[in-house]
């Protein structure tokens, strides 16, 4: 099992988060963007540039990533291939997407796109602080542990 995180909108109150988690879980976890990424010093955690431009960091995690892989984004159609993929992916909020709200999810974010684009909607996600990042930090590590024991039960 091994970590991607979307890295291109990855909140920096998160990182940490998920180097320690790595660290702890002696976890393989790549972050990926198109430009780079302050990470610690960690033997656990990597960093792998992208060319610029959109979808390069969803492709190179898609193909890279393995059925049973954890991948943190919150793009939700790159979310939808990842779930074909069989692989477990949460958003930087600690939402699980999963096959039974993904479409729910890929509906909701196309009216939000349309209402957009009409103008009778102003693009964007509501502020990212403590709070939010406690509730990823609580939801990731649920879903680590999840993960983990369904990787031993199966060996």
């Amino acid at each position: 099992m091994k970590i991607f995180v979307d890295a291109d909108s990855c909140p920096v109150l998160i990182r940490p988060i998920i180097e320690k988690a790595a660290a702890r879980r002696r976890l393989e976890t790549v972050f990926v963007a198109d430009r780079p990424v302050p990470l610690s010093k960690n033997g656990w955690v990597s960093f792998q540039k992208v060319i610029c431009g959109a979808g390069s960091a969803d492709n190179w995690i898609f193909n890279a990533a393995d059925a049973g892989d954890l991948i943190i984004t919150r793009d939700i159609p790159f979310a939808a291939r990842l779930l074909e993929k069989n692989a477990v992916v949460i958003n930087d909020r600690g939402f699980e997407f999963t096959s039974d709200n993904i479409k729910s999810k890929l509906s909701e974010r196309d009216i939000m796109k349309s209402f957009y684009e009409s103008g009778l909607a102003v693009q964007g996600l509501k502020s990212y602080g403590k709070k939010e990042a406690f509730d990823f930090a609580n939801r990731f590590d649920a879903v680590l542990t999840r993960m983990e024991k369904v990787a031993r039960d199966q060996t």
